[in-house]
């Protein structure tokens, strides 16, 4: 895979969860790390939920290797954002367990992470 095909800056996120002084948790993501991808729309589906109408998109986004994808455990507990849109990590592979490419199955749409 040459250079041209990771042609947007995405930033990879992990969610931070914290306990308040009245015992609520709160959620934030911090970013975890940035690097260049490739993100590839492969599907729709609309959901029916409480009389409204959600869509759902999947994508797959490709990038390099980097030790931080070593763990599909952790991967899938990341999020990634690009600009304003946020993408809900399902998978990741390793392909070909080679060290160089990851795709990760990702979704976008119904929530933010």
């Amino acid at each position: 895979m040459g250079a041209g095909m990771f042609r947007k800056s995405v930033k990879f996120q992990t969610r931070d969860v914290a306990v308040d002084s009245y015992g609520q948790q709160s959620t934030s993501w911090s970013d975890a790390f940035s690097t260049r991808a490739r993100i590839e729309p492969l599907s729709v589906r609309e959901l029916f939920a409480a009389q409204a109408v959600q869509s759902e998109i999947s994508h797959r986004i490709t990038v390099r290797y980097r030790s931080q994808l070593a763990n599909p455990t952790v991967v899938a507990a990341m999020r990634v954002v690009y600009g304003v849109r946020v993408f809900n990590i399902v998978g990741a592979l390793n392909i070909d367990e080679r060290h160089a490419i990851v795709e990760i199955s990702a979704t976008e749409g119904l929530n933010d992470g």
